[in-house]
């Protein structure tokens, strides 16, 4: 079984092999390749001895993550009911910049002359007020080719309460486009960000559609699965209909992982912290990998469940630079996998944080980045004394202030995921991993005043093992619109059992055992009147309305003397992951002791120490630096490492 990983600056790969009742745990990261981002998987497996052969693989990808960012998603038609074309265009009506009395124009997501409307008119009720003819789609069908669209997204308003007129669309359009219908992208209320959702399905679908079929015929013998932003998975056959859902499959691998971790070593009360080269991910960890339908990607609004993080533009390739008033900055822009950092020696020129931390000794010089790019010292201070220059100081102090605006840009990150929501990072034990994480850890502990900080064995490709443990899913949901009062026990338990049999299908047609597939249950309740709404937990028997009135007065200090309205229904289904724990078992080389080596930052003898070299229980007090396979840890001198001989060794369910 493989995982894949695939980030701005590296493409990880973690491999499980199983021989004669055995796991043992292989890796190996490669340069991602913007242009292919298959490349530099099959490389991968090559190094892995790998190729061509009959496996499983899991895949966290980026690739329409990027097809948004850059616009470079397919060309898109929009088909709205009559009256409702420019949906998209008016928006939400918010302001980016509130107090800018001339606002900079929005560029809509799909132009004027791509949006069209028919005479098909559902109401509020779910009454059909009129329907368009046959006539009228075949000419909507004339209008589409004349367009030379490759995508099509169908958005009627109130489309989830007649969700046939979408697909009578749809089947009369036929298969020369890739269609999206919003009933079953997104069937709640909100014409707005049912509309984003069904249209980025549809501008994503194509591209994502192209990548997987191109990635199979590289790998006729593998059966590819591809993380979701729910942090479960999906069948590749399946991913392009739903491609919407990926937009934060990476990220979902980490948190898989780190809801594992935390699991098995008891820490239920995490706050990861996954800094790669691109960019850096925190998210907050009570037991679950917390979810949101409230999440953002660029300017557009993700109402589709993904997993709660927040990212920032800080990584191990964010580049530093020096702004018009002499001030220092370190991101968002990053210099990426080409060129990458100056010490990559790929003709890289400007510094970045990976720079910093190998002029300052964080990094060993003669470190093999990923276990096999040599690392250039001399590029790194060449560049750190262009910058030092424009600073006016010397270029390790250059370099000693990338860092430290580089950890302030994480910490305040952690801090909007911790203490804006209420939460004391102090309660929490900092779970850091990524190819840079270790390297901040200390740091980034020290300002948010947490005493426990933990780096897994592994730490650097941690995204990519997460696949492993990652299980098998769905989230679902069915807009009600109406007072929770007026809904029998038994109509609810109707809807949701509805609900379980469509996902049991479909994780059955993925080969899951229908026996390991539990649900859960959820009503979103809101008092009439509102717009946004509060998730409760459904369970037979319970006064729903009183935990709803609690969960309101927690949530926003008040309790109003309101109706209960209760906009939808939404259940998560999930299936028996590959893997029920991480494996790190390795064996301890005692041939190697701990080495001292000359550390710049703090003119004195610092420890170097592999993490193979350690035995369980042994101790080692800072200031120090541990390396591993893909990673290398900074123990500052206020802390010391202990090993654990968690997490266990990996097993099957």
């Amino acid at each position: 079984m493989v995982g894949v990983d695939t980030g701005g600056t590296f493409t990880d790969i973690v491999v499980l092999d199983e021989n004669h009742g055995r796991s043992r745990l292989r890796q190996c990261k490669v340069l991602s390749d913007r242009d292919d981002p298959s490349a530099p998987i099959i490389e991968g497996l090559k190094r892995l001895g790998l190729a061509g052969q009959a496996l499983k693989m899991i895949h966290g990808t980026t690739v329409g993550t990027n097809a948004v960012l850059e616009g470079k998603g397919a060309k898109v038609a929009y088909i709205s009911s009559e009256g409702f074309a420019d949906v998209l265009s008016l928006g939400r009506q918010q302001r980016e910049h509130v107090y800018q009395l001339r606002q900079p124009e929005v560029v809509p997501p799909i132009a004027q002359e791509w949006c069209l409307e028919v005479s098909t008119r559902i109401d509020a009720q779910g009454q059909l007020l009129q329907v368009a003819d046959d006539a009228e789609l075949e000419q909507l069908k004339s209008h589409l080719k004349e367009l030379n669209v490759e995508a099509v997204a169908i958005n009627l308003l109130f489309s989830f309460l007649q969700p046939e007129q979408e697909q009578r669309i749809a089947e009369v359009l036929g298969e020369e486009w890739f269609v999206s219908c919003s009933h079953h992208i997104l069937p709640e209320v909100k014409e707005y960000e049912r509309g984003i959702a069904t249209w980025l399905n549809a501008s994503v679908g194509p591209v994502i559609a192209r990548y997987l079929k191109r990635l199979q015929q590289q790998l006729p013998k593998a059966r590819i699965a591809v993380m979701q932003s729910a942090g479960t998975t999906i069948e590749a056959s399946q991913a392009a209909a739903q491609a919407v859902r990926l937009l934060l499959s990476g990220p979902a691998g980490g948190l898989a992982a780190a809801r594992s971790i935390g699991q098995q070593t008891g820490n239920q009360r995490l706050m990861s912290f996954d800094m790669g080269g691109t960019s850096t991910d925190v998210s907050l960890l009570n037991g679950e990998i917390p979810l949101t339908n409230q999440s953002h990607l660029a300017r557009w609004p993700l109402s589709i469940p993904t997993v709660d993080i927040h990212t920032i533009g800080a990584g191990g390739g964010s580049i530093a630079s020096v702004d018009a008033a002499g001030m220092l900055l370190v991101g968002p822009q990053s210099a990426g996998a080409n060129p990458g950092p100056a010490c990559y020696g790929a003709g890289g020129t400007r510094v970045t944080v990976t720079d910093a931390n190998l002029v300052v000794g964080r990094i060993p010089p003669k470190t093999l980045l990923g276990g096999y790019l040599p690392l250039d010292i001399e590029a790194a201070n060449r560049a750190l004394s262009k910058l030092a220059r424009h600073l006016s100081c010397e270029p390790l102090e250059a370099a000693r202030g990338v860092l430290r605006l580089a950890n302030e840009h994480m910490a305040r990150a952690l801090r909007v995921i911790s203490v804006e929501r209420g939460h004391n990072p102090a309660d929490y034990s900092l779970l850091c991993f990524g190819g840079a994480g270790g390297l901040h850890a200390c740091d980034i502990a020290e300002l948010l005043g947490m005493q426990k900080v933990l780096v897994p064995a592994r730490s650097g490709v941690l995204s990519a093992l997460g696949m492993l443990v990652s299980e098998p899913g769905r989230e679902l949901s069915q807009a009600v619109l109406a007072p929770l009062e007026s809904i029998s026990e038994a109509d609810i338990d109707t809807r949701f059992k509805q609900l379980e049999s469509e996902a049991r299908s479909q994780l059955e047609n993925e080969g899951c055992d229908i026996n390991q597939i539990h649900f859960r249950r959820q009503l979103e309740l809101r008092y009439q009147g509102q717009s946004a709404t509060i998730g409760i937990q459904w369970r037979a028997g319970s006064d729903h309305e009183e935990l709803f009135h609690r969960a309101h007065l927690k949530a926003s200090g008040m309790q109003l003397p309101h109706a209960v309205e209760l906009v939808n229904i939404r259940l998560s289904a999930r299936s028996a992951p590959a893997l029920t724990t991480i494996e790190s078992e390795q064996a301890v080389d005692l041939s190697k002791p701990g080495e001292v080596t000359y550390s710049a930052d703090l003119d004195n003898e610092v420890i170097l120490k592999s993490r193979h070299c350690m035995q369980v229980g042994e101790v080692l007090a800072g200031p120090a630096i541990l390396t591993d396979e893909a990673a290398t840890v900074w123990i500052n001198r206020f802390r010391s490492a202990k090993a654990y001989a968690w997490p266990v060794s990996a097993s099957a369910p």
